[in-house]
């Protein structure tokens, strides 16, 4: 029998709170985004408070999918992130409970999420993508409501350009109106100008019922010559004027069956039997263009000879054409060669007609395809990105939102870039469809597991200093001792034995200088071959930093001056690079990298050699601090 735990429903009442906030959130930023691409065709259409609803209903149903691994990744950063900076994370380890059984109940909730994902856009998206792109097409199309302002010309209405200097809102007037009307073309527009006018709305909204008052009427008229140098025009004063313009300011649907093409209105059983039948169609089209290619479909008709005629066929591969073109007359060239012109053009056009053919078919079923991978992508994206957010807010152990947030963005910027770049790559036919559209999960994937095994080890993933450190031993940059007296010391170093062992250190530094030729280059093959550890290095350093530790205890000020002066020995930088064997004889094969590390041996082996007259320097300072300190008590 299945048994909730108190930990679970605490764990579970945690995560669920921030991600419904997350949740509506992140569906905001994209509704936002989303609106701010429509913007234009919504302003000013005059639109009715129905229309408008239905359009951010159905748009915020189709963005649900694309807002839930967002929200995850972030509130998934933060629950974590609460959970390590109250410590309560640490308190659940200490108890025994590993990473993985702490996220076991989010585990099978995010299950559900994609499950509910996937049905989104298996069922639901679909149908809500239709509506809205039925909504925008016919917002498109729809004529912008009348509001003609002041100072400007307005130009929304079609084949119009109308100017008013002034407008009475009260009883809606229009002074010092000017209007041109283009319906018949730039070079035969009409101009009306009038001291004053009005605009209405018949009671069918297909028309506007133009009055104006007081003004003139000028219109060129068409000319019959070409050549003509003056072009006659009409004029035309009136009191009081009339017209009608055709202006349909009624919103009416688009036909649903423009959407018939879309691949994201449609279903996966759908798509997939588009997909099938694209497929036969597109072979059957392919291997009947490729027939006709071959059977000479494109060569001249042949004359059927008469019956007093015997028509022998001829090889060509006989004859010089070149001469047999120059003996014809000129009026024969020019027949042949307007022939083979006629030909070649009439063959470019057809295959080039061939082509688009072809191309917008396999465009079409590509994006088919795309659409059918996608409805899996995005909904295991929610728990990709769940693998990613709750071990990294383990790790940062920063709740609320400012680092969780900029993580979040960051690694959804990522996701993005990698997800778009695979779909135009598989769009476009560069990539194979799955490889482009999967490409993201294969990244990001490996990501997840990574960050879920560190986290689960309690691995030191993040930490600034471990990187910074690795880059310094890599470039060769070390550490400084920094050694202060101590406010309380326990134990006086005994003075007598130290130096014997910095007499002892002297020598064995001694004999590295003089035996192992340090300053020398190395022997390229049998640096890589090499599996032992220089133990008298090894020897060295440990005896040295034992004698900084019992000196540390001193009360004289100049011993530990002296200590100061004591390097940091790296005891395995001019030795091979790897631990592995297989590495190093990679290393030593691949000589760009081999020589890189080669080089780096060489810069340690002198730096050693300084190292161990430097340390024997010292040693002798020290001896003799420690005699000094010894008379004088």
């Amino acid at each position: 029998m299945l048994r909730i735990k108190k930990l679970d429903i605490f764990i579970l009442k945690s995560f669920g709170l921030l991600f419904m906030g997350t949740f509506f959130i992140c569906l905001f930023i994209f509704m936002m985004q989303f609106l701010w691409r429509w913007v234009d065709d919504l302003v000013g259409k005059g639109l009715g408070i129905g229309v408008l609803a239905q359009f951010f209903f159905y748009s915020g149903l189709t963005l649900v999918p694309m807002s839930l691994p967002l929200a995850i990744l972030l509130a998934s950063l933060i629950t974590f992130g609460n959970f390590g900076e109250r410590f309560e994370l640490l308190a659940m380890k200490a108890a025994g409970i590993s990473l993985l059984r702490i996220m076991r109940p989010l585990i099978i909730f995010i299950l559900i999420v994609c499950g509910v994902s996937f049905y989104f856009q298996n069922v639901i998206s679909p149908k809500a993508q239709t509506k809205v792109w039925l909504l925008i097409i016919s917002m498109k199309q729809k004529s912008p409501e009348l509001d003609i302002p002041e100072g400007v010309f307005y130009d929304e209405i079609n084949g119009y350009n109308l100017y008013v200097k002034h407008k009475d809102r009260k009883t809606g007037m229009l002074y010092d109106v000017l209007i041109y009307n283009f319906e018949k073309g730039f070079e035969n527009a009409q101009i009306i100008k009038a001291d004053s006018g009005k605009l209405e709305m018949t009671a069918d909204k297909q028309h506007l019922y133009l009055h104006l008052y007081s003004g003139e009427q000028f219109e060129n008229l068409r000319s019959q010559n070409m050549n003509q140098s003056n072009v006659p025009y009409r004029r035309e004063a009136f009191v009081e004027k009339h017209a009608i313009i055709a202006f349909d300011s009624d919103f009416s649907m688009a036909d649903e069956g423009t959407m018939s093409n879309q691949a994201d209105t449609k279903g996966m059983q759908t798509l997939q039997a588009n997909i099938d039948s694209m497929q036969v169609r597109t072979d059957s089209v392919g291997r009947a263009y490729y027939n006709d290619a071959m059977n000479g479909a494109y060569r001249p008709p042949e004359r059927k000879p008469a019956d007093s005629l015997k028509i022998v066929q001829a090889n060509l591969a006989e004859y010089n054409l070149d001469s047999l073109f120059n003996t014809a007359t000129l009026s024969q060239k020019q027949k042949i060669i307007s022939s083979a012109v006629n030909q070649a053009e009439n063959v470019g056009s057809d295959w080039n007609f061939k082509s688009f053919n072809i191309t917008s078919t396999d465009g079409s079923l590509r994006r088919h395809r795309i659409a059918w991978h996608k409805k899996f992508t995005i909904s295991l994206s929610c728990l990709i990105f769940f693998f990613i957010g709750a071990p990294l807010g383990g790790i940062i152990r920063k709740g609320g939102l400012g680092m969780p947030v900029i993580v979040s963005v960051l690694f959804f910027i990522v996701y993005y870039i990698i997800d778009q770049t695979g779909y135009k790559m598989a769009r476009d036919g560069y990539w194979i469809v799955w490889m482009g559209v999967w490409t993201s999960t294969a990244v990001l994937a490996p990501l997840g597991a990574f960050l879920t095994y560190k986290s689960n080890n309690d691995s030191v993933v993040l930490n600034a200093d471990l990187y910074l450190n690795w880059m310094k031993s890599l470039i060769g940059i070390r550490s400084v001792r920094h050694l202060t007296s101590k406010e309380v010391i326990i134990h006086d170093p005994e003075y007598g034995h130290v130096a014997d062992e910095l007499r002892a250190l002297s020598d064995i530094c001694r004999e590295q200088v003089e035996s192992k030729r340090l300053k020398r280059l190395p022997n390229y093959v049998q640096l890589w071959m090499s599996e032992t550890d220089d133990e008298n290095i090894q020897l060295a350093n440990y005896q040295l930093e034992n004698i900084v530790e019992e000196l540390s205890n001193t009360r004289s000020p100049y011993i530990l001056n002296a200590l100061n002066k004591y390097p940091v020995i790296p005891v395995s930088a001019h030795i091979r690079p790897f631990r592995n064997r297989w590495l190093n004889l990679a290393c030593c094969v691949v000589l760009p990298v081999g020589l890189f590390f080669y080089l780096r041996i060489w810069i340690f082996r002198i730096r050693l050699y300084k190292d161990m007259e430097r340390i024997m320097q010292v040693d002798s300072e020290i001896i003799a601090l420690i005699g000094n300190n010894t008379q004088a008590s």
